[in-house]
This record gives structure tokens, sequence and C-alpha cells, in this order.
């Protein structure tokens, strides 16, 4: 089984390509929900959807998120009728929110909901929410405490960061199967997500860091960030406002301890003997997905770093 730390959309695109060269029920992904929030009454779990849309082939791909070619007829009519409606959410979209929420209330787990999904849209891979239990990821800025898609989406992460919090992390327990996956696991992947509001918390979930950094399997980051600039979203300025430098070095920082391999791409190729400094392997590569082709190279060069560095451990 091959685990995978998992936020949204470089996730979802390198698990692309990793069910591409295993088969994907040997693929457990354990996804982030500190960015899930409630919209017009409705849970939103954003990272489990592009994850889940993208390896049901229906993800809008130019967007990375969304579902491909849904219309918003009822968000139009949302915002004559006096709602806010800065957060996109498609027609189709909202069905699954509907749907998702509606199931809750009768009193399913998130993880039993989000496993239904999978299986209703054909996703071979296990979809693990980290935790059950409500976290919200919040940003503090000048203008105070904003939950992470208000300062993502609604106000463009143009906010200086000053602070990160998760509200609720420690009452969180991992979801069924998390720390299970965590244990049996043959080799751990922590996916090219913002390492500090996707993977950071997953990480802050009680019992997770542990389960991992007790697990004999060979764990194995591939890096968001290429040439000192995340390959999308706001890492660079989340990364500052807790001290880690927006480099390569910055990601392996950041998990060190926990990493045995990280995978970087050819422009930091520099780097390599300082990372490597610390007692980390690393693999050089091309790590921008641009198609499916190069997603399956990066998915076999992530295993081929798994595999050396458990070698080393023997």
């Amino acid at each position: 089984m091959i685990v995978v730390l998992a936020g949204g959309v470089g996730a979802a695109r390198f698990l692309e390509g990793l069910v591409q060269v295993v088969s994907p029920e040997m693929i457990a992904a354990i996804v982030n929900t500190g960015d899930d929030m409630v919209f017009h009454g409705l849970h939103v779990s954003p990272d489990i959807d592009i994850v889940t849309y993208t390896l049901a082939g229906i993800v809008d791909p130019a967007q990375g998120w969304g579902i491909r070619e849904d219309t918003t007829h009822t968000l139009s009519m949302l915002a004559r009728l006096g709602a806010d409606t800065w957060f996109k959410l498609g027609d189709r979209d909202l069905a699954v929110h509907i749907r998702r929420t509606e199931l809750l209330r009768a009193g399913w787990t998130l993880s039993q909901v989000t496993d239904a999904f999978r299986c209703a849209l054909n996703v071979g891979i296990r979809v693990l929410p980290m935790s059950d239990d409500p976290v919200a990821t919040e940003i503090f800025t000048p203008a105070g405490w904003l939950h992470f898609q208000q300062y993502l989406v609604q106000r463009r992460a143009r906010d200086e960061v000053r602070g990160v919090r998760f509200v609720g992390i420690e009452q969180a327990r991992p979801a069924p199967g998390v720390l299970e996956a965590l244990h049996t696991a043959e080799m751990i992947v922590i996916a090219p997500s913002n390492p500090v509001v996707s993977i950071g918390t997953i990480l802050a979930v009680p019992g997770v860091r542990d389960a991992l950094m007790a697990s004999p399997a060979p764990t194995v980051a591939v890096s968001p960030i290429i040439a000192g600039a995340p390959v999308k979203g706001p890492a660079a300025p989340l990364m500052r406002a807790v001290g880690l430098e927006v480099s390569v070095r910055g990601v392996a920082a950041c998990y060190r301890g926990l990493i045995d391999a990280l995978v970087i791409d050819q422009a930091d190729a520099s780097l390599s003997d300082d990372i490597r400094s610390w007692g980390i392997d690393v693999m050089v590569t091309d790590t921008v997905m641009r198609g499916p082709a190069e997603k399956r190279r990066l998915a076999e060069a992530t295993i081929a770093a798994a595999r050396t560095a458990a070698r080393r451990r023997s």
C-alpha cells in the first residue's frame, strides 16, 4: 500500500500519475480537511472534492478544481437573491455538497460520505479525510483571523500573513483508517501540496505525526517549490510566516525528521548537497506536471526515490 498525504490540485495531479504506475487499489490518500467550510448552508470539502473529481476524470482541467463544463445557474440566482457568492460553486458541484450535507445531517461521518462518493464516481483509490472532526485553518492578517478560504478566495491572498492556526485540531481524531494506513504502508508519499496549510494541517491531527515517524516505510516528499516559487497557490507568504525559507531547502526543513528523501526539480539541483547534509536523500527530476506523461514520470521517480531510501535503511 502506498499512502499519500494530500492537499488539493498538486496532490490530485500527482495521484493521476501514480494510478498510471500502481494499481489504484494499492493507494490510499489521506486528505486535508482544514479548508472545509459551510457555504449556503452546505458542507464543502474542497481538497477531498478536487482529489475525487480529478481521479473520476470529471475535474475542470483549466482550473484544477470544480467539474468540467459545469454551469452556474444556481449561483447566479443566489446572487440575485442577495446571497454572498464569492466562492464559485457549479450546479453539478452543488449536487455533491447538497448530498454530503444531507448525509452528514442524517448521522453519516465525513469518512463514510467520502467513501460513498468515490465509489459512486468510480474512483479506485481509497480517499480518507484526515479527520471526521471539524478543523478550520485560519490565517492571521492585519484584518484579523480569516478562514483560509476567505484569505485565499474572497480576498485573493492579498493580506499580509502574520500567523496560521488550526482551530479544533486539539480535539480532532484521525479518521477511521488513517492510522492503520500509516502503520501498514509500504511507502509514504507527501504530495506536492502546501507544506503549511495542507500537509501541515494533516500532520497536526493528534497521532498522525507520531504514526508517520514510527512507520518503517520509506517516506518521500515531492517539493511544491521550484526555483524559489510555488507551482500554484500562496505557499510563499505562508512559509515565510512560519519561518521557512521559500525554497526546496525550506521544504526539507519543514519535513526534516519525517522524510527519508525529497524529490526536487532540475532547477534546484544546485541545492541537493545542502539537503543531503541533513541526512535526506535527493531525487532530481522534472517535477512540473504538464500532462499525463510528466505526471507518470514524476510518480515513477518518487517510487524510485522511496526504494533507494529503503535500501539505504536496511
